[in-house]
Order: C-alpha cells, then structure tokens, then sequence
C-alpha cells in the first residue's frame, strides 16, 4: 500500500514539472514571437521566461496560496442558513433570475452541493 502512495506523489510531481515546464515553454514562445517585433526588446531564454510566471505570480497572485478557495461554499452555505426567510427573499429579488439564487421552491442554501 505504501508504492501506491509513492508512485501516486511521483506522477503528480511529474505532471507539476511538466505543467510547469509547458507553461515557461508558452510563455518564451509567446514573447518571443511578438515582443521583439513589436517593441526591439531581446528575446527570452527558457529560464527568463520561467522568472517572469513567477513574477507574474508574485505581482498579480499574490503569495497567499489558495487558503480559503474552496471553503467559500461552507461559508455562504452558513450565511443562508442564518438569514431570515425575508433576508432570503430580499437576496434572491436582489441578485435576480438569471443567477439562479437557491434552489426555486425549496427553500435551502443556494451552493447546495449536488450528490
């Protein structure tokens, strides 16, 4: 039962790399394709291009990780079973129709989980 275990966390991290690898791959070919045409700037290497995904993360991303990400649903699923069934109302009038804003009829949170 242990090999299982390794081999799984080996194909993960192979896939990690790969994912990693094709991305600066895309990001090298992309800039050098269009930067240096349009701007004069030099080309990227592969290692460059690796250090502009992670800069781009740094700036855009932030370094907070994903804390939180999939526990907004446990959240509002709290929230709704807090509010009055005017509150309820009130937010379903207000977020409209074409949100679909909980379950028409039944009453329940609106992120019920299906299955």
């Amino acid at each position: 039962m242990k090999r299982f275990w390794i081999f799984k966390g080996l194909k993960f991290l192979a896939f990690g790399a790969l994912a990693i690898a094709g991305f600066g791959y895309l990001v090298m070919s992309l800039w050098n394709w269009v930067i240096p045409t349009v701007t004069g700037w030099h080309a990227l290497t592969f290692a460059q291009a690796l250090g502009l995904l992670v800069l781009s993360r740094v700036l855009f991303g932030g370094l907070r990780g994903h804390r939180g990400g999939l526990h907004w649903r446990h959240r509002m699923q709290h929230r709704w079973a807090e509010m009055s069934p005017e509150d309820r109302e009130r937010l379903r009038k207000t977020l409209g129709r074409r949100h679909h804003c909980g379950p028409r009829g039944s009453g329940g949170p609106p992120f019920a989980q299906a299955g």
